[in-house]
This record gives structure tokens, C-alpha cells and sequence, in this order.
């Protein structure tokens, strides 16, 4: 039975997935911001609620400019941010914008694309980075560099987050939580080790009851912050958001 509801599902995905593709491709830049951001919204949360995964949310995201920090379990993470800071542009690995379809999509959303194993490149991005901030643009980043478990945060990489103190824009930390009955942390959501992206679909999609919350944390100041003591102070606000649900 899980198997069948897998595949009903996924094949709902494709059609969804192919909708997003005509807007973003023939609609996309004729519309306002607002109305972008409106569609980016409701995508994000229909993707979620066609795979079955329920969304809870806390907070509420400061307005105008700000850089998004969260926790990074699964590639849906962007789904779920989106479905609450729709406005959001997500720092990427490069790899991503080569994926079929994915790449497309968020290609079109406005990600920024980062060669993580390149320092010059990184240097590049942050300058991209500040100057979507100093434009008004709401930025996300992973500053963990890659998908963990869910319980343990890996070390948070302070890199990226010059780009806030740069520009003196706040920064607002997001804790997401991926949750399955029975199960705090969902084993279905995580994408580590060996596993790949169809892999990674196949669980979620044949999850049963799995559910994300998504906690927008109190907003931070960046003035004259050190990059270092940012990244180590903002990773144990997240722990903090964890632990408290």
C-alpha cells in the first residue's frame, strides 16, 4: 500500500513539477515581485502537501532585507522555507543547477550558485550576496555546507554570513524540524551518505503521517559582528528552537 501511494504521489509531483516549469519559464517576468512571490508561496506548499508532509510554523520573518540561516536536513528544505519566506534566494551548491528539472526551477527562483570547494568563488557569491541585500532582496544559506541527520547540527561555516555583517543587514535564523510518528527526527527526510536524489524522493514519497515545522526565530544584528562568533552563536539558537519542540 505505501508503495502504491508512492507512486500516486509522485506522479502528482510530475504534473505539479511541470506547471512550475511554464510559469517560471513563460510567465515568470511578467510578473510583479509580489505576485511572484505570492506563486512561489503556493507552490511550495502545495509540493509539500502532495507528498504528504504537513507544515507547522512559529514566528513571523522581519520585513525588507534580511539573510535567512537554517538548518539543512533535506533537499525539500527550500520547499519548506518557501512555503513560509517565499521571497527568499537560496545559496546553492553548483552541482544543483545541473540536476534535470530541479536545476531548472530553482535556477529561475533566483538561487545564487556557490563552487563550495573554492574559496575565489565563495568570495564571488558573498559579493553577489551583499548586493541582493543592499537591494532589499531576503537571502538563505546553509551555513552547515551540507545535510545533516536532524539532531546533531554539523558545524556552521561563518563565510557567507559576511555578507550580512557587510552590509549591516540582520540576520534571522529558521529551525526546521522533519518529524514522522513515532520519530522526533524523520530517518525518510535526511539525505546523507550515499544516498541520492531518487532514492531520497522514493522515501519521502511513501512516508506515512511526515510533517516539517518551521520556527522563524527572533531576528539578530550584524553590526561589527565577528563572522566566526556569528555562525557558532546562530547554531546554537537553532539548537535552542530544536530542542524546545
Amino acid at each position: 500500500m505505501r508503495g502504491l501511494i508512492g507512486i500516486w504521489r509522485l506522479l502528482r509531483l510530475g504534473l505539479h513539477i511541470l506547471q512550475a516549469l511554464y510559469l517560471i519559464q513563460l510567465r515568470f517576468a511578467g510578473m510583479s515581485p509580489a505576485e511572484r512571490h505570492s506563486r512561489i508561496k503556493r507552490w511550495s506548499g502545495q509540493t509539500l502537501r502532495i507528498l504528504g508532509v504537513s507544515l507547522e510554523t512559529t514566528g513571523t520573518p522581519r520585513p525588507g532585507a534580511k539573510l535567512i540561516v537554517a538548518n539543512h536536513v533535506s533537499w525539500l528544505d527550500i520547499a519548506a522555507v518557501h512555503a513560509v519566506v517565499p521571497e527568499a534566494r537560496f545559496v546553492s551548491k553548483a552541482d544543483v543547477k545541473h540536476w534535470p528539472v530541479v536545476g531548472l526551477l530553482v535556477g529561475g527562483v533566483g538561487t545564487l550558485f556557490i563552487e563550495r570547494s573554492s574559496k575565489r568563488d565563495a568570495l564571488r557569491v558573498v559579493h553577489q550576496m551583499a548586493d541582493a541585500l543592499k537591494n532589499g532582496d531576503t537571502v538563505a544559506v546553509f551555513p552547515e555546507g551540507t545535510t545533516g541527520a536532524g539532531p546533531e547540527l554539523l558545524p556552521f561555516h561563518g563565510n557567507l554570513l559576511q555578507a550580512a555583517i557587510a552590509t549591516e543587514v540582520p540576520l534571522q535564523p529558521v529551525a526546521l524540524r522533519w518529524h514522522e510518528p513515532g520519530q522526533r527526527f524523520s530517518t525518510a527526510a535526511q539525505f546523507i551518505g550515499g544516498t541520492t536524489i531518487v532514492q531520497s524522493l522514493w522515501m519521502v514519497a511513501k512516508a506515512q503521517g511526515m510533517g516539517v515545522r518551521v520556527d522563524v526565530l527572533g531576528s539578530l544584528s550584524c553590526n561589527h559582528a565577528d563572522r566566526r562568533a556569528m555562525a557558532e552563536h546562530v547554531r546554537n539558537q537553532i539548537n535552542e528552537g530544536l530542542a524546545l519542540h
